[in-house]
């Protein structure tokens, strides 16, 4: 069904994954991905982080880019549950990529070049799922989160 006046306004704002250690888990997305912690709420019971790229050149203050939160599209959300850092018993979240459950399967990084990118993330020893090397998809690759979330690093462009 095409767009109608009804939905023209629509937008995807963002998604959310569980970490079990934010402090890793923004680490990772902030220095390994570039991402900018864009706002972090603390509850009782848990905390939100919302992280995005930077598209306006580090212009906004922090309090500007938590306003804008809602209003920009590709954002991701952090939720942490307070005390599964240290939780003995904690097993961690499902990735949704394997039994049982299957279900959410990855999030998609668009970058200039996927070789220069995972050059980069080995040297950073980020655990990969999938080299450019593996496989028949030459121009993809998949890398693990510090929960095991599946973050698949695609060609802004594509040249088959």
């Amino acid at each position: 069904m095409p767009r109608t006046a009804e939905t023209a306004s629509f937008q995807f704002n963002h998604t959310m994954i569980r970490v079990k250690d934010p402090e890793a888990s923004v680490k990772f997305y902030t220095e390994v991905l570039g991402m900018d912690l864009i706002s972090k709420q603390p509850r009782d019971d848990f905390t939100l982080y919302f992280l995005a790229f930077d598209h306006d050149g580090g212009k906004l203050s922090a309090e500007e880019k938590s306003v804008k939160r809602f209003s920009r599209e590709g954002v991701l959300e952090l939720t942490h549950n307070h005390g599964t850092e240290s939780d003995p018993n904690f097993q961690g979240y499902a990735s949704g990529n394997s039994e049982p459950g299957r279900g959410f399967g990855h999030i998609a990084i668009g970058v200039d070049d996927v070789e220069k990118a995972c050059e980069r993330f080995e040297a950073m020893g980020v655990t990969f799922k999938k080299k450019p090397s593996d496989g028949k998809m030459r121009h993809i690759a998949f890398i693990l989160d510090p929960d095991g979330y599946w973050i698949e690093i695609v060609p802004k462009v594509l040249n088959l």
